[in-house]
């Protein structure tokens, strides 16, 4: 079965035909600089069994290692980092078509953690923006 996604706009969209290899919620400072979030959940995929439609724009964050996003609506979309996941390609699993049904199965770089992400679910919750 096919897992499919793209960025908001459109202009890039991905098909990714192979089982994924893992699926894990980065905590470190790179994910977080790249994506402008607190966390970011990553679904990796053999890379002979990804498919792109549309030219990404790539950014090499560091020696080596190459994220790839949307150059139109700025979307992140894939990370190849050669030395650590070897002939994988990460997908970030938030623009799945359908991200509720692939949920991650751990946490990495927790060392890097923000300290307050341990207690969100402590926070008051809104099912919409309060009025």
């Amino acid at each position: 079965m096919a897992i499919n996604g793209g960025c908001r706009c459109g202009a890039v969209r991905y098909e990714a035909a192979d089982a994924p290899e893992h699926h894990a919620v980065c905590h470190c400072g790179d994910c977080r600089a790249s994506a402008g979030a607190p966390m970011v959940a990553w679904l990796a995929f053999p890379e002979q069994g990804v498919s792109i439609t549309g030219t990404p724009t790539t950014f090499e964050s560091s020696p080596g290692v190459f994220r790839q996003f949307c150059g139109t609506c700025g979307t992140g979309l894939f990370y190849r980092n050669e030395a650590v996941l070897p002939g994988l390609v990460d997908i970030q699993s938030a623009t799945l078509d359908s991200p509720e049904e692939h949920a991650p199965g751990a946490q990495i770089q927790v060392a890097e953690r923000l300290g307050w992400v341990e207690r969100i679910a402590d926070l008051p919750a809104f099912e919409r923006y309060p009025g």
